[in-house]
């Protein structure tokens, strides 16, 4: 299982030092095999982690540091517990945000009708302003080229970062999302999504990102406030009447096919059924009555446009209504106007951007005397992909969507079913799950108009006109996976019949990272690949994720799982909470408040780091603090001196031998109690509370029982011999307790006395420190003594003494109860204290009083 047995014992340094562990460890570590996963395990001896792949564009912040911690403490936890820990690296590396990066960094952009140039050289990076401005157009694969080449750069430093801060993962099971295997998977699992139905295209509204010209899924939406006007439209319904709406894209009156109001509102329950026209254009459009319709909201009475938001979307669908489409892909006005819409006042507005178009459609009303006062200002929300600059537009497309319950009663109801048999950490985190599927309005919309992604696995025949047949699908056999259809021709084609009548095309799309993200448990865990491995880590036993993510993430990874295997892919899932800036708020690029990490690694050392990200709980946010940071390092540092001194008194030579005399089981009886309230701590995933039982225990260690017994441990006797063994036992146990949190300082104390990796070492049992206790064991007395010192301490300070004063004489006073306990270590308080004589005055005072005479 291992080969931590071969490394040696290094016998404890003269000036042990926290400088320069990482660097050895992590290089230990790696030629050991020290973290490798042992596939010849049963699955029941298996602890599989879903690790989450980190968006491969840009650089890893606090935030990473933070949640992936959390997991490096649950896999180095559960390894000491004896299971084979399945805990891969994957990078997220497909997608939007890696074009974007490249864009950025090169200056260089896109163009698919360009052929590929085996000879072109990118610029070099990074570019200037005026050449991400000016972006050079590059052929498809040079543009995917170029992808490829910055990820592998950008992985190299996200390794090296998370080798710095320890994480214990198998690098050997490292994948990246846009690898063979998971291009494989997901063309996969998606070729299977069609054969059942699940996965099927649609020509419908979509919503739109005219910056990155694709489109883009619900659960990729948010809201951003952003100032606009209320425009009040005069329309004219029969014999005359007046009909005012108020709009805040009057740009889009061309697109509009109804008014609609509520079906009680009695002001316009007359109109109902009937036409009006539209302003500047003279359309005739019917007016229709939906209980969505907002009687309160503006006049009570909206124009329904095609598409202006999602409103719109539904009205359309539901009533019924006529399409006339204005807006293109790329948020300009289309040339032509749509069917019965008059060309001559349509003229004005072809070819603007959204912006340009309102702003003359506005002066087309005012002119014309349909514009009724003057806009109203306000501030509201707007719909934009949530990596996107420009507010979203609703295009009519052609897409790929997957069903997820949205529009499928049966199938939402055995989501949330799903959700209801995942352990939650928090709990109370299951309420954003059932939330948002309860909430799904569509199916998920897989498919992209981008280029640095799986493609999708689809061919489609052309007719005699050369048009695609979209009945006409041509698909791959699994064996031939992955495929690209804009290179590879379908079975039973050439290549030469590529676009030709009678011949082909490939489908140009690919498919929505979390299509493929959403397969992670697969790609990793050797589905249909390797079905030995698959076996013994499916379904996973550890999804951790960001709470953000719910929607996206571990909702999509719970669909491809139940929708092909039937099951959930994995038994718990663990909810990071955010990292808050020190005035409270969440860190984020866009705020520019964002910390990187590597500088703070550096500087205070990893396990400084790791110390303060284990102080916030699954699902609780915690603020930056480098003071915490601090905190973490001079834990560290105590725990080195504190070790080399207990090691010097002769602990090593001692372990396992019996601690007998009253104080040192004290002390391990007390330790036993740590080791329960920690280990149930790790089993139910709070390593908070499992580092805050270690450490403040450590530090009684430290400054009272060390204190209480060093005079006696560097002795001679059964008494000496005792000192030594409860120290031996106390030393490792408490490395064992702080290894998932501080790896690197506990591996180092660990060899200077022990063979082999403490990460490999079994974790600490109640059975074990009881087994080195011989006689009884009473926590209270440790904690008489601690106090009892304590005043000694005291009372020399407040007469500025040493601590290393003698103390002639001293009168311990109290019930007589207390101080026969006191009896049992009054010869270490008495070595402690530097006290020359000890009386006993029993009764006198009810709590124990220790008068010190100089």
């Amino acid at each position: 299982m291992t080969d931590t047995a071969r490394t040696a014992r290094a016998g404890v340094p003269e000036r042990p030092t926290l400088d320069g562990i990482e660097e050895t460890w992590a290089r230990h570590w790696q030629e050991d095999g020290t973290y490798a996963f042992d596939r010849a395990k049963e699955r029941s001896d298996v602890y599989a982690i879903d690790t989450p792949p980190p968006t491969v564009s840009g650089e890893l912040h606090m935030g990473h540091v933070f949640s992936y911690t959390h997991t490096d403490t649950v896999a180095r936890f559960q390894r000491m517990r004896g299971r084979a820990v399945f805990y891969p690296m994957g990078w997220d590396d497909n997608g939007l945000p890696t074009e974007r990066r490249v864009q950025n960094v090169y200056g260089v952009r896109c163009d698919p009708a360009l052929p590929y140039d085996p000879n072109w050289v990118p610029p070099a990076a990074p570019v200037s302003e005026a050449a991400r401005k000016d972006q050079t157009p590059i052929s498809r694969r040079n543009f995917i080229e170029l992808c490829e080449l910055l990820t592998v750069a950008d992985e190299e430093v996200f390794e090296a970062l998370w080798r710095r801060l320890g994480l214990s993962v198998d690098w050997s099971l490292t994948y990246t999302t846009i690898g063979w295997v998971a291009r494989a998977t997901s063309q996969r699992a998606f070729l299977r999504n069609l054969a059942r139905g699940e996965a099927y295209q649609a020509e419908a509204p979509t919503l739109w990102d005219v910056g990155f010209a694709t489109a883009v899924a619900q659960a990729e939406l948010e809201d951003r406030e952003r100032p606009g006007a209320y425009h009040r439209l005069r329309f004219t319904g029969p014999g005359g009447r007046e009909v005012l709406i108020d709009t805040t894209r009057p740009e889009l009156l061309p697109a509009c096919v109804a008014l609609v109001c509520h079906p009680d509102d009695e002001r316009y329950a007359d109109l109902v059924g009937a036409s009006v026209r539209t302003p500047v254009f003279g359309v005739e459009v019917p007016v229709r009555a939906h209980p969505l319709a907002d009687p309160a909201k503006g006049t009570g009475i909206a124009m329904v446009c095609t598409f202006g938001d999602l409103a719109d979307v539904t009205w359309w669908r539901e009533l019924q209504l006529d399409t006339r489409v204005v807006i293109g892909r790329d948020g300009r006005l289309l040339p032509e106007p749509p069917a019965g819409v008059p060309a001559e006042p349509y003229a004005a507005l072809a070819g603007q951007t959204v912006n340009g178009a309102r702003r003359t459609m506005v002066q087309m009303l005012a002119d014309a005397g349909d514009l009724v006062g003057e806009p109203r200002e306000i501030t509201h929300p707007v719909k934009f992909y949530e990596r996107g600059d420009r507010p979203l537009e609703i295009v009519s497309t052609r897409q790929w969507y997957l069903r997820n319950g949205g529009r499928d009663a049966r199938l939402r109801a055995e989501l949330l079913a799903r959700g209801a048999e995942l352990r939650w950490v928090p709990e109370h985190m299951k309420h954003r799950y059932d939330h948002w599927v309860g909430g799904l309005t569509g199916d998920w919309l897989v498919s992209r108009q981008r280029f640095f992604g799986v493609p999708v696995p689809v061919w489609y025949r052309l007719d005699d006109t050369g048009e695609p047949d979209w009945s006409q699908r041509l698909t791959p056999d699994e064996a031939l996976l992955p495929i690209d259809p804009s290179s590879e021709a379908p079975p039973g084609f050439e290549e030469a019949q590529r676009g030709v009548p009678g011949g082909f095309v490939g489908d140009p799309d690919v498919l929505d990272t979390w299509a493929t993200s959403s397969l992670t448990p697969q790609i990793v865990g050797g589905w249909e690949t390797d079905p030995d491995l698959f076996r013994r880590v499916f379904p996973m036993d550890l999804r951790p994720q960001g709470q953000e993510i719910i929607r996206t993430w571990l909702f999509a990874t719970i669909v491809r799982s139940h929708l092909e295997h039937g099951v959930l892919p994995w038994r718990d899932a663990v909810l990071s909470g955010w990292i808050l800036d020190p005035d409270r708020k969440k860190m984020s690029k866009s705020k520019g408040n964002v910390v990187t990490p590597m500088g703070l690694l550096e500087q205070h050392g990893s396990d400084a780091v790791r110390y303060w990200a284990a102080n916030g709980k699954p699902g609780m946010d915690l603020a930056f603090d480098p003071a915490q940071i601090k905190v973490g390092r001079r834990l560290a540092t105590k725990l080195l001196n504190a070790s080399r001194f207990a090691l010097g008194l002769g602990a090593a030579d001692a372990l396992r031998a019996p601690a007998t005399e009253p104080l040192d089981t004290a002390m391990l009886a007390e330790l036993s109690g740590v080791v329960a309230a920690a280990t149930a701590a790790f089993d139910g995933y709070d390593h908070t509370a499992a580092l805050q039982a270690a450490e403040a225990f450590f530090w009684r260690f430290c400054d009272d029982y060390i204190e209480l017994v060093k005079e006696r441990a560097y002795g001679t006797g059964p008494g000496a011999d005792s000192a030594r063994a409860a120290l031996a036992t106390a030393l490792s146990v408490q490395l064992r307790l702080f290894a998932p949190v501080l790896p690197f300082v506990t591996e180092e104390v660990w060899s200077w006395w022990r063979y082999g990796s403490v990460h490999r070492s079994t974790w600490p049992t109640t059975y074990e420190v009881g087994r080195a206790v011989q006689g009884p064991g009473d926590p209270e007395l440790l904690r008489l003594a601690a106090d009892a010192l304590g005043q000694v301490r005291r009372a020399k300070s407040e007469r500025k003494l040493s601590m290393k004063a003698e103390v002639p004489l001293a009168e311990a006073v109290g019930p007589a109860a207390l101080l026969d306990q006191l009896t049992l270590i009054a010869d270490d308080l008495r070595a402690a204290g530097r006290i020359a004589k000890l009386d006993l005055r029993p009764d006198r005072t009810p709590d124990l009083v220790i008068a010190c005479a100089f």
